[in-house]
């Protein structure tokens, strides 16, 4: 993968584009995937920090970006970019800023966790949920983020002010909706036993962008395959670069992820690609997760000190990891 052309100059002069390091993986990686800086500091909160209290000094975001290739600039701008959004919310301490997940940047973490993380696909219990707003008028401002967090839970859009989801996380849907009130109408029941099949194919094309994300899918299995087969010729994976495969996969991985609505295998086309780009994550993130937490566990802080421990809830991610500290060696692989 080395040699590979990195983002074009326009893109690096906006501050935005992560630039190639010295790791000819983590190059090839970057340079295929071409993150933008805030897109991949979101998905280092998201996967690194969260689960440690989702707060952190900007001195350590700006280090953990380090092996990425993210200069010290373009971290501080994009960090300030993610505050005015809502997303962090800046404290100084002396000469030192810390950054914290806000409320309503924790709920979006929240809702797409167990999208993301999630190890199989439930079985569906046939059911669907409708949500529409309701006959009383409603803010353009509130039904706009309604429907923007809907989509971020995985609803399509049917019509009108109507979205629609076969299997939906009822808990975030129930928070999402009581910061909007009585403005909004659910329903939910199984569909009517003499609907023809062929309604829900087109419920699915009319709601759900499918094509494109069979394509995302496969364009993250191009990428991702030739990783794998590298690393299982690998002994040991250090920590800093262990980090950087697990951002860039988590990065790659979220791309596609969080357009998939996670409909039930019983309404998506045979041979779907989003199975076996589940399982292809799964691996890599078990394979690389040791390495990747020793280097957040030493890199990262905040203004007051260490951050606290990983919390129970990391190790379940993926159907349960692997690696516990007592079981694994600092390098990432099994303790003899």
């Amino acid at each position: 993968m080395a040699g590979t052309p990195g983002p074009s100059p326009d893109a690096a002069r906006k501050g935005e584009a992560v630039t190639a390091g010295s790791d000819t993986l983590v190059d090839g990686l970057v340079a295929r995937l071409a993150p933008k800086a805030k897109s991949l500091i979101v998905t280092v909160y998201g996967d690194a920090i969260a689960h440690r209290g989702g707060n952190a000094a900007l001195g350590s975001v700006i280090a953990l970006l380090e092996p990425l290739g993210v200069a010290e600039r373009t971290v501080r701008t994009s960090m300030f970019r993610l505050a005015q959004e809502g997303w962090l919310q800046p404290r100084a301490i002396g000469r030192r800023s810390d950054y914290r997940l806000t409320e309503t940047g924790s709920r979006r973490f929240e809702a797409v966790h167990e999208r993301i993380y999630r190890q199989a696909q439930r079985p569906w219990d046939g059911q669907w949920t409708i949500v529409a707003t309701g006959p009383a008028p409603i803010d353009t401002a509130v039904r706009e983020r309604l429907q923007r967090d809907l989509g971020w839970q995985g609803f399509g859009h049917l019509a009108g002010g109507v979205m629609v989801h076969p299997d939906h996380d009822e808990a975030a849907l129930r928070a999402l909706l009581a910061e909007v009130g009585h403005h909004v109408l659910v329903v939910r029941g199984p569909a009517a036993s003499w609907v023809a099949p062929e309604v829900f194919d087109e419920v699915v094309r009319a709601g759900w962008d499918i094509a494109r994300l069979a394509a995302d899918y496969e364009a993250f299995l191009d990428t991702f395959r030739p990783l794998w087969a590298a690393l299982q010729r690998e002994s040991r994976i250090e920590p800093a670069r262990g980090f950087a495969i697990r951002t860039l996969l988590m990065h790659g991985y979220r791309r596609a992820i969080l357009r998939d609505p996670k409909l039930p295998d019983e309404l998506m086309p045979h041979g779907w690609p989003g199975a076996a780009a589940r399982a292809l994550c799964r691996n890599l993130y078990r394979r690389v997760e040791a390495a990747a937490e020793a280097h957040v566990s030493a890199v990262l802080h905040t203004a007051e000190g260490p951050v606290p421990d990983a919390s129970p809830a990391y190790f379940g991610r993926f159907g349960g990891l692997r690696t516990m500290a007592a079981q694994v060696g600092f390098e990432g692989e099994p303790s003899s």
